[in-house]
């Protein structure tokens, strides 16, 4: 399923997926963190965002390893090995702050948008202060993903 799609790697035709909606996702979580008269119009958005992302995320890391795996048994060793670990490393750790980030975000934009219309502000803070860190690094993990990706491609390293 996450190996090749016509000949193709599945990886090569998903990863950009990622790369789209992961920064997407993370400004979307902090303008809705920061700015509270805005969540009416962004919610929908974002709420959508918080789920898609991670399921982007998740099927270009399972197929990175489905390509890993077969570059490995193909004969890949060496530096490019090297540099593809250092990759899927990035990419793992890619998937699990953006889960992170989409699960704070669904569930801050859940309760923000629900009837009453509010938090307790402490609640609100709290919620706002995790969602624009866990949008740093997860900003973060998807910029060293593809860069170590590209290098790893394209030879510049």
């Amino acid at each position: 399923m996450f190996d090749q799609i016509n000949g193709l790697p599945v990886h090569v035709l998903v990863n950009h997926a990622a790369v789209v909606f992961v920064p997407l996702l993370a400004l979307g979580a902090i303008v809705y963190a920061v700015v509270p008269r805005v969540r009416a119009r962004i919610g929908w958005a974002v709420l959508a965002l918080a789920i898609i992302t991670p399921i982007c995320t998740f099927v270009a890391r399972e197929s990175g390893v489905k390509l890993y795996d077969r570059l490995i048994a193909n004969g890949i060793s060496g530096k490019v090995k090297v540099l593809l670990d250092q990759h899927m490393g990035f990419g793992s750790k890619l998937f699990l702050w953006t889960a992170f980030l989409g699960l704070v975000t669904l569930v801050s934009v859940v309760l923000t948008l629900r009837k009453s219309g509010t938090l307790p502000r402490v609640a609100d803070a709290a919620l706002g202060v995790i969602m624009v860190a866990l949008a740093a690094v997860s900003g973060y993990y998807v910029f060293k993903t593809g860069d170590s990706g590209a290098h790893t491609v394209w030879g510049t390293f």
